[in-house]
């Protein structure tokens, strides 16, 4: 596979990743997430990959808006990164909330060409 159809594969993960956040596919999710998984919040906490598949299977988090405006990503060897901005709307705990998020997110490729997640970290983006 070239560098360009890895980066177009990664890419298709990230948006199969948004997708399954929006509809909280705890399925899905198990699989794009990879069990050494940190993932580094707005507020500076970091979460494993267990604390996000209980905040979806608890419907402590739930996402009722994720809405790219950008999407870059880099593949070198195995790994890839990508970067999203966008808007997400929820609640968190019942309570509403609405931000423009970058996320970045490092993945790795397994043999087979599957990407996982195995580290990320949130930012709120000021308008």
């Amino acid at each position: 596979m070239t560098e360009t159809n890895r980066t177009e594969s990664l890419k298709v993960a990230e948006r199969r990743l948004q997708a399954s956040q929006l509809a909280s596919d705890v399925e899905a999710l198990t699989d794009l997430l990879d069990d050494a998984l940190l993932f580094t919040g707005p507020d500076g906490s970091l979460f494993t990959k267990d604390d996000d598949l209980d905040a979806h299977r608890s419907r402590q988090q739930v996402l009722s808006r994720v809405e790219e405006s950008e999407l870059q990503a880099l593949v070198v060897g195995s790994t890839g990164v990508t970067w999203f901005l966008g808007t997400l709307e929820g609640t968190v705990g019942g309570q509403p909330f609405a931000a423009r998020m970058r996320y970045t997110r490092t993945w790795v490729s397994d043999h087979r060409g599957g990407w996982r997640i195995i580290a990320a970290h949130a930012s709120a983006v000021n308008e």
